[in-house]
């Protein structure tokens, strides 16, 4: 139920683009959290995938988390998470939410490459890529 709500801010969002120019990724996330009273968890680049470029989450406290990805396309999917991706979830929160310069220090992409993997593997976002 949680990524319903943030799909339908984001279809919100696609209504008001002027001229067909969409906004940054960060901005939408932000702005999806927001209208759905939801905080980011994170917001990370996806290296070395063929169809996603960016993985974020939005979180709902005990309600649960949002994972919204963009593809290499712009084209946004959402899709709600479970236990098996809070170590994850929680990992690439926690590196969020630390100082620039400990983010420096430290490579986030292995979790989200992992975190990615996992949630095709449970059928969210499909491994066939953006076609379906």
């Amino acid at each position: 139920m949680v990524a319903e709500h943030v799909e339908l801010a984001l279809f919100e969002q696609s209504l008001g683009n002027i001229e067909g120019l969409n906004r940054p990724f960060c901005d939408r996330v932000a702005d999806a959290a927001e209208k759905t009273e939801g905080s980011v968890l994170f917001d990370v680049r996806v290296d070395g995938d063929t169809w996603v470029q960016r993985i974020a989450a939005i979180g709902y406290g005990v309600i649960g988390t949002a994972i919204i990805v963009m593809g290499k396309n712009g084209q946004l999917r959402c899709a709600s998470v479970d236990g098996d991706t809070a170590l994850l979830v929680a990992e690439l929160a926690a590196w969020n939410a630390s100082p620039l310069g400990e983010q420096a220090k430290i490579d986030q992409r292995g979790a989200a490459n992992i975190l990615l993997a996992t949630l095709r593997s449970s059928g969210h976002f499909g491994s066939g890529g953006w076609r379906s």
